[in-house]
């Protein structure tokens, strides 16, 4: 076995993978401390040095990896996501790119690629987004139709919720997440306009009831699929390490 090889199943083995998604959530921790002023007005060199050891960890880890694989890191997604990731964490935070400081808290999205249980909730979510699309270009159309409407109908009386397409789109998005539609837009409205209910009650209804749970159920769907292939793909794996064993006994019989 090459040095390669031998590197590829030493990062492949469960105790060096809960290893890094626990210096994972010690990281995400540490991130977090440094919000507070006090703490690091007490231990900011410390937690400073705690986060680089995290990264180098990440570094670290990372080259191995490509040493491991070689031109085959790459065809991972995963490993590809790591890379981004640990990648944004080495840009020096200067002046112009000191966002890039708050972006290091994207090192907790590496629990994803760490946790199986998280990366075929991800993958059932991926999988879903062709289906997603479709339902999101038929809930654009309706709340394009939707906007259209309560402009025209209600945008003269309030203009500060329908006086343009963009104000009356953000308010009925409102009003499907049902964040204080009724008494903070709905009766409002229908003080001015008693049948407005005709408008709303329908719109909620297509909206949150129908297409947001069809989105649901995709969802839900890509999931459940994404779990059967992972269950056949253990039986599989179970059945040819069977036969391989069987066939193994078969030639040591005389």
């Amino acid at each position: 076995m090459t040095s390669r090889a031998r590197l590829a199943a030493f990062l492949d083995q469960p105790k060096v993978r809960t290893a890094i998604l626990w210096v994972i959530l010690f990281n995400a921790v540490i991130l977090g401390i440094e919000t507070s002023s006090e703490a690091m007005e007490v231990a900011g060199p410390l937690i400073l040095t705690l986060d680089r050891i995290c990264l180098a960890i990440f570094t670290l880890e990372i080259a191995a990896k490509l040493y491991a694989h070689g031109g085959r890191f790459f065809r991972d997604g995963w490993n590809i996501f790591d890379f981004v990731i640990v990648g944004i964490s080495l840009i020096p935070a200067t002046q112009g790119l000191s966002v890039l400081r708050a972006l290091r808290i994207l090192r907790v999205l590496r629990v994803m690629s760490t946790a199986p249980r998280l990366r075929r909730v991800v993958e059932g979510f991926v999988t879903a987004l062709p289906g997603m699309g479709s339902v999101f270009l038929l809930m654009g159309i309706i709340f394009y139709i939707g906007a259209v409407m309560a402009t025209k109908l209600f945008g003269a009386a309030f203009p500060e919720w329908f006086g343009s397409l963009g104000k009356s789109a953000y308010s009925l998005f409102q009003v499907m997440t049902l964040e204080s539609w009724s008494m903070g837009i709905v009766r409002p409205v229908m003080e001015v306009y008693p049948h407005a209910w005709a408008f709303f009650v329908p719109f909620i209804l297509l909206t949150t009831f129908a297409v947001v749970n069809l989105l649901v159920g995709l969802i839900v769907n890509s999931m459940q699929d994404a779990h059967s292939e992972e269950d056949n793909l253990r039986t599989d794996t179970y059945r040819d390490e069977v036969l391989s064993r069987l066939e193994a006994i078969e030639k040591r019989l005389p």
